[in-house]
This record gives structure tokens, C-alpha cells and sequence, in this order.
């Protein structure tokens, strides 16, 4: 299980180059690429990155499909919106065109209508076939969340959907996300985690305590733990380095 630890000075350009390489490799052996996107704050940074004019020429967009691994039940112009945040930090400047964009609408009367045309989509998409992303982004909360698959929810265990409305602690409480099986087939997963706050949380996953939903994540394709920190005075400089966690 590679880890990657980087400085929060350039970790998104960095995160960013090795993202596009990724996806150039993917599309030279299939005519189109799959990613899932995360919400949350800590991806922002990647996204805008993504949004610069340097990178709208890095890769070839219009073969790039984007979805999400979980959204809150509101409207896509809420400002607690996923879509909205990707797309006011990297969407409204890139070439990838409006057709390629798959986010999970939330426009039912009932949240469960909604997780079953995602899951409708993802069907057609991947031709009735377990969604196989060949990028998926999660974040990980420190009550070890990640998606909006939360400690205790049922939504944890839907084995037999591709889709499932969760619940949140906090507002918005009703979720709509991505389950185990599918962020699980995913060719590679990245996790991108940030702040001090986090490492009581990230040793406990990494040592496999189950009571937390991150540490259900063991995909079929490669886990890369991206983890960004703040360099303090007389810090050494942070070095990538693989192998098992410390």
C-alpha cells in the first residue's frame, strides 16, 4: 500500500501531475476513462489546480468521464453541493464537455428514487457491469468516514446495491453514495488526507479497526494514501516513501 506524504505547499500540483499521467496511461489501452470524484474540502485545492490552463491541453478531456462517490441531498446550487464545489473550482474552466459530467441528481421527492437512477446510470455506463472506475478520490473523516458511508449506517452494509441513501451526524444528514462493492472494484483508489486532526484516525484504519468505514476499503486496483502536512519549523522535508504504513 503506497503512502505519499507532501508539504501542503505543492501537494495539489504534485497530486495533480501524477493524476494526469494516470489518466494518460489509462487512455492509452481504452478509448475512455472513468474517475470519481470526491467532495469535501481537501480535494478543492486539486480541483483548482486541475481548472489552471496549463492542464487543459495534459490530457485529453473529451475522453474523461466524470462521477461522484457520494453527494448531499440538496440542490446541485446549494453551497454544501459536490457538484457545485467541483464545479465552481475546476468544471467551469475545463474543456471536458457538459455530456461527460454524471453527477448524482438530487432532484427526487424521495432520496431512494435518486440512488436508483444513479445506480441506472452507472448500469449504462459500465454496460450492467460492477462500476469499475479507473480513479476513484475519497477523503476520510475523522470519525473514520469515507464517501458518505458513516460508522453504524446501514448504508455500510448494502452489499447488493451500487448505490444507497446515507446518513450523516450532521447536516445535511441525508446522503446519497457510492457503496463497498463498488468503490471497492475500482482500478486504483486514492485517498487524500489533510490536517493534524487526522492522524488518530488514519493510524486506526491503517491498523484495521473495522468499526471505521475507511478501513472497509481494500479495492481490487492499487490504494495510494496521498497525506498532506503542514511543515513546521525544524521539520525535516517530507519524502514519498512505500511499503506498509509505519
Amino acid at each position: 500500500m503506497p503512502i505519499v506524504a507532501l508539504s501542503q505547499a505543492d501537494w495539489h500540483d504534485h497530486v495533480a501531475r501524477v493524476m494526469i499521467q494516470a489518466l494518460r496511461d489509462t487512455l492509452g489501452v481504452q478509448q475512455r476513462c472513468a474517475l470519481s470524484l470526491s467532495g469535501g474540502n481537501t480535494p478543492r485545492a486539486l480541483y483548482t489546480r486541475l481548472a489552471m490552463p496549463d492542464m487543459h491541453h495534459a490530457v485529453d478531456w473529451t475522453r474523461v468521464h466524470l462521477f461522484w462517490g457520494d453527494e448531499r441531498y440538496v440542490s446541485p446550487t446549494d453551497p454544501r453541493s459536490n457538484f457545485r464545489m467541483v464545479y465552481e473550482s475546476w468544471l467551469q474552466y475545463s474543456p471536458i464537455p457538459p455530456e461527460n459530467y454524471h453527477p448524482i441528481p438530487t432532484d427526487c421527492p424521495d432520496p431512494s428514487e435518486c440512488a436508483r437512477r444513479y445506480e441506472l446510470e452507472l448500469r449504462h455506463y459500465f454496460g450492467g457491469a460492477i462500476p469499475a472506475f479507473d480513479l476513484t478520490l475519497l477523503g476520510l473523516g475523522e470519525d473514520g468516514h469515507t464517501a458518505s458511508l458513516f460508522p453504524g449506517d446501514a448504508a455500510l452494509h448494502a452489499w447488493h446495491q451500487w448505490v444507497a441513501v446515507g446518513h450523516a451526524p450532521v447536516e445535511p444528514r441525508i446522503r446519497i453514495t457510492l457503496t463497498l462493492p463498488v468503490l471497492n472494484a475500482s482500478k486504483q483508489v486514492w485517498f487524500l488526507v489533510a490536517g493534524a486532526s487526522k492522524r488518530k484516525v488514519l493510524q486506526r484504519v491503517w491498523q484495521g479497526d473495522l468499526s471505521l468505514p475507511a478501513s472497509h476499503i481494500q479495492p481490487a486496483g492499487e490504494l495510494i494514501w496521498w497525506i498532506i502536512r503542514v511543515l513546521r519549523r525544524g521539520d525535516p522535508g517530507l519524502q514519498p516513501w512505500g511499503g506498509a504504513p509505519p
